[in-house]
């Protein structure tokens, strides 16, 4: 099966995306996009950020660690954001492909050890590790779909960053 650019597989608007991969390549400085949150802290562990015109969204923490169980937790958020870009990434790699997605599902978990983010100890506060599971139902054969995994894999921005050493600065003001 081979999509055509203009129509609509997997709810993807094709013809969007191939008017952004066309702009991109014939001005390669529209590949360079800048995106913003701002966060706002609402009292206790609970904040709540804000992107472009959504409703905020809010975080806090379980009742174990001090929080309401109000919202998720900013590494709770992390693992969603992952998925939900692996997600976008299934959705726009697969309808490329021509293949029709009848489920997806992600799961995606981490490790913490909590010593150095409650400063017990020295060391690294994030996660040590992150998994994902996919299951995927799609009328594809195994190579087309093996592909498709590595495709997503390979091109996830959330997964590129944070698997690895991003610079972050930090201002006060």
């Amino acid at each position: 099966m081979t999509a055509t650019v203009g129509s609509h597989l997997n709810q993807v608007d094709l013809a969007a995306v191939g008017a952004l991969v066309q702009a991109v390549s014939e001005q390669p400085e529209k590949a360079a996009t800048t995106w913003g949150a701002e966060v706002r802290w609402t009292g206790a562990f609970k904040s709540e950020a804000t992107v472009r015109d959504f409703a905020p969204m809010p975080s806090d923490e379980p009742k174990g660690m001090g929080g309401n169980n109000a919202a998720p937790n900013p590494v709770e958020q992390l693992l969603a954001a992952l998925g939900n870009c692996l997600a976008v990434g299934y959705a726009a790699n697969a309808t490329v492909a021509g293949i029709e997605i009848k489920e997806l599902t992600i799961k995606v978990e981490g490790d913490i050890d909590m010593h150095s983010f409650l400063g017990l100890k020295e060391g690294h506060a994030g996660f040590s590790g992150i998994r994902t599971v996919v299951d995927l139902k799609a009328d594809a054969d195994p190579a087309a779909i093996e592909a498709l995994h590595r495709r997503v894999e390979g091109s996830s921005p959330v997964g590129h960053t944070i698997s690895a050493a991003v610079p972050i600065t930090f201002t006060a003001t």
